[in-house]
């Protein structure tokens, strides 16, 4: 059993709801509730839910140098980042292959907040911080909650003045129930959401404030594990779990370009020097497969795994999927052959179930993002 060693603020919280508080990231976490996922589901989609999000390491580089640590180590130009803006952004190793993804949150002239996934982004910042005039604070009293939804807005706006004009990947430093908090307006759902990134102490009060005077609004507590179904929906890359740490090819490293994994959209136009950035263009029309939905018959989700096929070959697996009874339809992410990632291309799925299938551009749930960047 991996052995937790943070401590989560909300570890009696997620207790009374049902959760088994497994591992992820060094953090006890609530994947699943007693409650269906599909009323999780149902409620990010249609009204907010909330969700402890505060495994995600949260890392704080301060210093003259940190600007020029992140400019080597990530993909996008951080130079243009002004204190209250953020980006999503990848970072390489020296071969090209993708090590993590992360935002990066520029919080004063020379201070950055890195808030990274399970990747191995984290351990390579830290050893290229070695003799840099930057501190590196792995910030673990920092919770991170996270409400997304289509009400969320409507419910912060009674608490927060100004947060209708907070833009997409923008932060304000503010209060919530009279306790200082950090706001973001981001998330991993696809919808309007806002993440709230406050002290360990200060977080039972503020998730029992969201959820009892939001209640009238439909705001639920919703468990880690809703992401997997939002993600699919959004076309949302979760490591490793789509990459191919976890479905390897044969004699063959496991990593995977920004190219197959359609993150080179990542990379600010332009930009060299950073770690892994000769590799990345190089590899450049070299792909071995496409990250691509496939949209499956019938209303059972497919599973990690299950294998895609063409004219009688394989051509490719399921890492994700997902049944909404909001649209539904069976959806899935997947990693086809190049040749496969076309729309309406017919498959067939063998694995946990055996059924006909079509390859589906990703994502399938508001493909131009109008939710999540929406203003007033």
């Amino acid at each position: 059993m991996t052995h937790s060693w943070r401590t989560p603020a909300l570890r009696e919280r997620h207790l009374a709801l049902g959760s088994q508080l497994e591992d992820w990231n060094g953090m006890p976490t609530a994947w699943t509730y007693d409650s269906d996922l599909a009323d999780h589901h149902e409620a990010i989609r249609t009204r907010a839910g909330l969700m402890d999000v505060s495994g995600l390491k949260k890392v704080h580089y301060v210093g003259p140098h940190a600007e020029n640590l992140l400019q080597q180590a990530t993909t996008r130009d951080i130079a243009k980042l002004y204190p209250g803006k953020s980006v999503y952004a990848c970072m390489l190793d020296e071969d090209g292959n993708f090590a993590d993804d992360c935002i990066v949150y520029r919080t004063s002239p020379n201070a950055f907040m890195v808030v990274h996934g399970a990747g191995s982004g984290h351990e390579l910042l830290v050893r290229s911080a070695l003799g840099r005039q930057v501190a590196v604070l792995f910030d673990d009293d920092l919770h991170d909650l996270s409400l997304q939804g289509p009400k969320a807005v409507d419910f912060l706006a009674d608490h927060v003045p100004g947060i209708r004009d907070l833009a997409y990947f923008h932060h304000l430093q503010t209060r919530l129930f009279d306790r200082p908090v950090m706001i973001s307006r981001t998330g991993y759902t696809g919808e309007r959401g806002y993440e709230i990134f406050c002290k360990a102490a200060d977080a039972p009060l503020i998730w029992d404030g969201i959820l009892e005077q939001g209640r009238d609004l439909g705001i639920i507590p919703c468990a880690f594990t809703a992401l997997d179904w939002l993600r699919v929906e959004s076309s949302l890359l979760f490591f490793p779990y789509d990459n191919s740490q976890m479905y390897p090819f044969a004699d063959q490293k496991a990593g995977d370009s920004l190219w197959e994994l359609g993150l080179d959209f990542t990379v600010s136009p332009g930009k060299q020097g950073f770690r892994g950035a000769e590799e990345h263009y190089r590899r450049q029309g070299s792909e071995r497969f496409k990250i691509f939905g496939v949209l499956l018959d019938g209303q059972v989700a497919a599973q990690g795994g299950d294998t895609l096929w063409f004219e009688g070959r394989e051509v490719g697996l399921i890492t994700c999927g997902m049944y909404s009874r909001l649209t539904g339809k069976s959806m899935a992410i997947a990693r086809v052959q190049p040749h496969i990632a076309e729309q309406g291309v017919a498959l067939e799925v063998r694995g946990s179930l055996s059924v006909k299938a079509i390859s589906h551009s990703l994502p399938f749930d508001d493909p131009e993002k109008k939710k999540r960047t929406a203003k007033g």
